[in-house]
């Protein structure tokens, strides 16, 4: 049995498929050789990393087939099956059998039919002769004139630095093994312009198996290539700064752990810059963002900075010591300090907190970012504006001073947390159409925390996904207690939860037996969000639309490219941004923007709701533009859950105020 043992591991080593076993987090227990040189990680360094974190786009869950485009780019076929209480991975690299597929099903009719219409190119190498035929349309896609004399020295020139030796090495793997191959490269043309060939060829021998010639094609994708580069661009970065986001430092911190690498992380927390939003509006504070995003980014140089959210971003500085990671993280907070704001119109001036935590060999970025966020927590309460390089005794403050995370659970497993519903009011009529679920903690411990307090937190670990059902499963509860057809709610979306596979099942579980009609549940997912998880929030939504229930995209017109998303989320309806309607009745550019959302939104049937109505001639200004319903303070303050399913009809209080809606009662719930 040793020795059969013995075999079976050997061929699992030197087999082409990669394996893998993950426990139900998806941490790797054990994988093969194969699967490490996907991963890009020494076998032995990949234990306890995170599977989903190294490859993007695995399934977490028991799943049949799946195709992932890995970097390289390869297709990567992935099954993933049970394995007792773990899960079980087997990886196909199914590049070459894609290519192969394309190259035998075209007929010679349909080459040169693709080489007229669809610009692709041909051409043949003589090995003997060394001497290569290209196609009339080839050599234009290069830039030159058909019949133009061109070698391979020629082309080479022209083929970016970078791609040169991976052409080389797949043609000299080709040559010794005559198979099929394929490899994309970026080209500069000679009137100057950077294109990007996908080529195919394949190597023909002779009886004795030695190489006569390499023949191919090569097309055209630079258009395909942008839209994929915009689309990780898009999954892996912040819409408002540029900046990576939150996933992508996770991945590439997750990424420099597997490698045993060490180094520190920085995090960094703004901390008047609520002043600049309040005396200044969301526009500017927008602007301020985006111009402090950029000074640190140039004060870093290559070193990763990313957007965590809100006004928190996060620094990775790999081989720096715990001394040389102050001096950098000093000169950041002394940028931010002498950051001119005169010249945006207000006093306010901004500061930086700052957490450091070194990492090491066998650390988690859980462990890492979870250090950095506690010695932030502590330039916090000694006074903001300075650096904390993390201590053990910092866990011990945090404690002294009641976590956040703890609060929640406590609150969780209890009565402390409280939903209260904000109403959505037909302009014309004053009828109440529905109500917005907000979350708050009121677990009657000191201090208070509102929304801005205590989700930015929950949503760093999973105990947002609890939360979030939570907040479902007690809406539906108040659904089922009033059965009136006209009490309709809706619940916020977190963009953790977006990424849990089981939530939609989850959502059609608990309303499948309480046997509430689905269309009395809206579900609002925030243009950010969606546009940071676009393949999650496209399939949440298309499975709860299917089942009846309503989605709505929330802030819209808040993110980059507002209106494309309208193209590949099957929404019901949209929430215009506040910020075009604070101003909607002196500003001449915010009319004529949400007239434009209100078309639109009319022309492809959707529901549009005006956020931040909070004085009379707001309304006014709306009716006369087309929208229908709006929501904010002059229409409707949040009221308690059990006071919204005892009324029978919440008109608006007609009451004024001088606040935006924030954080604390425009948060999401």
């Amino acid at each position: 049995m040793t020795r059969v043992t013995s075999y079976c591991r050997t061929v699992l080593d030197r087999a082409d498929v990669g394996y893998a076993v993950t426990d139900a987090r998806g941490s790797l227990l054990w994988c093969n050789r194969a699967l490490g040189a996907v991963l890009g990680v020494p076998v032995e360094q990949a234990y306890g990393r995170s599977l989903p974190a190294l490859l993007p786009g695995v399934p977490e869950v028991p799943s049949p087939a799946r195709e992932v485009l890995a970097p390289g780019p390869r297709w990567l076929e992935v099954r993933c099956s049970r394995l007792g209480d773990d899960l079980m991975y087997e990886v196909v690299d199914v590049s070459m059998w894609r290519d192969r597929e394309l190259t035998v099903t075209q007929e010679a009719d349909a080459l040169r039919r693709a080489q007229a219409l669809g610009r692709m190119g041909t051409w043949e190498w003589s090995i003997r002769e060394d001497r290569v035929t290209w196609s009339d349309t080839l050599l234009e896609m290069f830039g030159f004139a058909a019949g133009t004399a061109f070698d391979f020295e020629m082309y080479a020139q022209l083929v970016h630095p970078d791609d040169l030796p991976m052409i080389e090495e797949t043609l000299d793997r080709a040559l010794k093994t005559g198979s099929v191959f394929t490899y994309t490269h970026r080209m500069l043309r000679p009137d100057g312009a950077e294109r990007v060939f996908e080529c195919f060829g394949e190597v023909v021998v002779d009886d004795a198996g030695a190489p006569l010639r390499a023949l191919g094609t090569a097309h055209d994708v630079t258009q395909s290539s942008r839209v994929h580069d915009e689309l990780v661009r898009m999954a892996e970065q912040d819409p408002l700064t540029g900046l990576p986001n939150r996933r992508a430092l996770t991945r590439a911190l997750e990424k420099e752990l597997a490698n045993n690498g060490s180094g520190a992380l920085l995090v960094l927390d703004l901390d008047n810059f609520k002043d600049v939003n309040d005396l200044r509006g969301h526009a500017v504070g927008d602007r301020v963002m985006r111009m402090l995003a950029s000074a640190l980014q140039s004060r870093l140089g290559e070193k990763l900075i990313a957007r965590l959210g809100g006004d928190e971003f996060a620094v990775v500085l790999p081989g720096a010591s715990g001394r040389d990671a102050s001096v950098v993280a000093d000169g950041l907070r002394d940028a931010v300090a002498g950051f001119p704001l005169a010249g945006i119109g207000t006093p306010a001036r901004i500061t930086v907190s700052t957490g450091l935590a070194e990492y090491g060999p066998g650390d988690s970025w859980e462990l890492v970012l979870a250090n950095a966020d506690l010695a932030l927590y502590a330039s916090k309460a000694a006074g903001r504006d300075r650096v904390t390089v993390y201590e053990p005794n910092h866990y011990a403050d945090t404690v002294k001073r009641v976590s956040v995370l703890d609060r929640l659970r406590q609150a969780l497993a209890g009565e402390g947390l409280a939903l209260y519903g904000m109403p959505m009011v037909e302009l014309a009529s004053g009828k109440t159409l529905g109500h917005e679920l907000l979350l708050r903690l009121e677990d009657n411990q000191e201090p208070y925390l509102g929304p801005a307090d205590f989700l930015p937190v929950a949503e760093r670990s999973n105990l947002i996904l609890e939360v979030d059902r939570w907040v479902l499963s007690t809406a539906i509860d108040a659904l089922v207690a009033e059965p009136s057809a006209s009490l309709r709610f809706n619940v916020n979306v977190s963009g953790r939860t977006l990424e849990d596979p089981d939530f939609a099942d989850f959502v059609l579980d608990v309303l499948g037996r309480a046997g509430v009609a689905p269309g009395r549940l809206g579900l609002e997912i925030t243009e950010t969000a969606a546009v940071t998880n676009l393949d999650a929030a496209v399939s949440l939504a298309t499975r709860l639309r299917q089942f009846g229930c309503r989605i709505t995209l929330d802030d819209f017109g808040s993110g980059f490219g507002s209106f494309v998303h309208l193209k590949h989320l099957p929404i019901t309806g949209i929430k215009i941004d506040g910020e075009f309607v604070k101003g909607i009745e002196t500003s001449d550019a915010d009319a004529v923007l949400v007239s434009g959302i209100v078309q639109i939104a009319n022309g492809l049937g959707l529901s549009a709701v005006a956020e931040w109505v909070e004085r009379p001639s707001q309304v006014e200004a709306l009716r006369r533009l087309g929208v229908r319903v709006g929501q904010g303070f002059h229409l409707g303050r949040p009221v308690p859950l059990r006071d919204v399913v005892n009324a029978e009809r919440m008109p608006p209080n007609g009451a004024l105020s001088s606040r935006v809606v924030g954080a604390e009662d425009g948060a999401r719930s």
